[in-house]
């Protein structure tokens, strides 16, 4: 009987339990944290393109005596371009979409830039739901 008891008071060890108990979940805590932190840099990355992309698009290209604005595809060029961030997802860059008065024909001056960013997100020792960032921006542009 007074071995178990010696036993029941022991204490020696139980740091090591505590440990192996609560390591897994404090690694995945600080990973998870990891992950999003690329998801606010994808954020930042998305809308430094879309930034470059709109003062690419409102510059004006001489034609004689009038403004031209960029081409779109020089534009897209320009947003991919400026994208940075980590692999662990894709960038999706759209062809820019020129607006257009209520009528439908006449175009209303602006183009419409848009950005995906998808990423499944991994949790060590499982994966996360997939997530897409869309970041858009209307930009006044001198031609159209």
């Amino acid at each position: 009987m007074k071995l178990i008891n010696r036993l029941r008071r022991d204490e020696r060890g139980a740091a090591v339990v505590e440990m192996a108990l609560s390591l897994p979940i404090l690694i995945t805590v600080i990973y998870g944290i990891f992950e999003l932190s690329q998801l606010f840099e994808a954020d930042a990355s998305m809308q430094h393109a879309l930034g470059e992309g709109a003062r690419y698009a409102t510059l004006c290209v001489p034609n004689g005596d009038v403004c031209d604005a960029e081409s779109n595809t020089n534009i897209k060029a320009r947003e991919n371009a400026k994208l940075f961030g980590t692999p662990g997802g894709s960038f999706d860059v759209q062809d820019p979409v020129t607006g257009y008065l209520p009528d439908g024909v006449t175009p209303a001056g602006y183009i419409t830039l848009t950005i995906n960013y998808t990423r499944t997100m991994n949790f060590l020792f499982f994966n996360g739901p997939t997530i897409t960032l869309t970041r858009t921006k209307k930009v006044y542009t001198p031609a159209n």
